[in-house]
């Protein structure tokens, strides 16, 4: 079905948003896009909090092998909300820039906890990329001040005494055996705080337009480097606050941001008009990493007729330590 709008064609350098005013009562800029469509952006800002990251390289025969590899190593990881780790596929890189010469696909994982994070990477690689054709796994971060967990020596034991330490250039790695050959895995990944829940929310007249310019969010983000996006696509329909009004749960509905219950929910934060609305999550390495992406998100999301405002959620603080304020990371003045 086609889109209700054809996608802005503009270039990132011609992506600044304009402001033309002020809304004291809703504290808003009221800025024009590019394109002349003039919607809303909240002086506000997303809240984040510090959770443990990996990086790994898997690289295979075929860019085909290394995505179908990284894309099973990243499933159910949406939100540790309850998925055991929030994961997805960073990008795809050329052949000249892996270890070993081949295609390859780099996935982040991101858990609260240390050995969180070791118990889910070494599952998954273990599960996800060993049993892959033609798959080998590699360290990909480097920063400082990191932790290493040896991950690599642990999965190596399925070699049942079979398995050989060897060198991939100044990598020191596994080799397993496998039906298919060797299995080639780092001896240890590096892990280090990165920074989780980069958000906003794009609130739109219609379920078209809204999902139009969240979709054209996820792609722009996709082109920045460092960061994922844990959801399906990309876009989550379904963002939640922290525990619950009625039962024991450690999350629940934004009932602020449901259009459907506009008229029961006490301080509802839909606007008249407005339908429909998603919300994109950007995990990153650091928090420049997450400020990028969501600048370049919103600025392609904003070009759509039919989105009203875009917004970010917080907790006033309490949540995290981090901070990206909209009117910052757009440059709105």
């Amino acid at each position: 079905m086609p889109q209700k709008e054809t996608e802005p064609k503009y270039t990132e350098s011609e992506s600044k948003l304009k402001v033309v005013g002020y809304d004291d009562k809703d504290q808003s800029f009221i800025v024009e896009s590019p394109m002349g469509h003039i919607l809303k952006i909240s002086d506000t800002f997303a809240e984040m909090f510090p959770m443990w990251v990996g990086r790994i390289l898997i690289t295979a025969v075929t860019e085909k092998w290394a995505l179908a590899s990284a894309e099973a190593s990243s499933g159910f990881a949406t939100s540790i909300i309850m998925s055991p780790v929030e994961a997805g596929v960073e990008k795809t890189i050329m052949s000249n820039e892996t270890p070993d010469g081949r295609p390859g696909a780099v996935v982040q994982m991101y858990h609260r906890f240390g050995y969180g994070l070791k118990a889910q990477m070494m599952a998954r690689i273990g599960q996800c990329v060993m049993t892959c054709p033609t798959t080998a796994a590699f360290n990909f971060l480097e920063a400082e001040r990191v932790k290493r967990l040896k991950i690599g020596r642990s999965i190596s034991l399925f070699g049942d005494g079979f398995q050989k330490r060897d060198k991939l250039g100044d990598r020191k790695v596994w080799k397993i055996p496998v039906m298919e050959g060797d299995f080639i895995v780092e001896e240890s990944f590096k892990v280090k705080r990165g920074v989780a829940g980069g958000n906003f929310l794009i609130l739109a007249e219609d379920q078209a337009s809204g999902l139009a310019s969240a979709e054209a969010a996820a792609e722009a983000i996709g082109k920045v480097d460092g960061v994922i996006l844990t959801y399906p696509g990309g876009v989550c329909r379904s963002g939640s606050k922290v525990g619950s009004m009625k039962y024991k749960l450690p999350a629940s509905t934004n009932h602020l941001f449901c259009p459907t219950i506009r008229e029961v929910a006490q301080e509802t934060q839909i606007p008249e008009g407005v339908t429909s609305v998603y919300e994109i999550v950007i995990n990153g390495l650091d928090l420049k990493a997450v400020q990028e992406a969501m600048g370049a998100g919103i600025r392609a999301a904003a070009g759509f007729p039919g989105v009203v405002k875009i917004t970010a959620a917080n907790y006033g603080g309490r949540l995290g330590p981090y901070k990206a304020v909209l009117k910052e990371i757009l440059a709105l003045q």
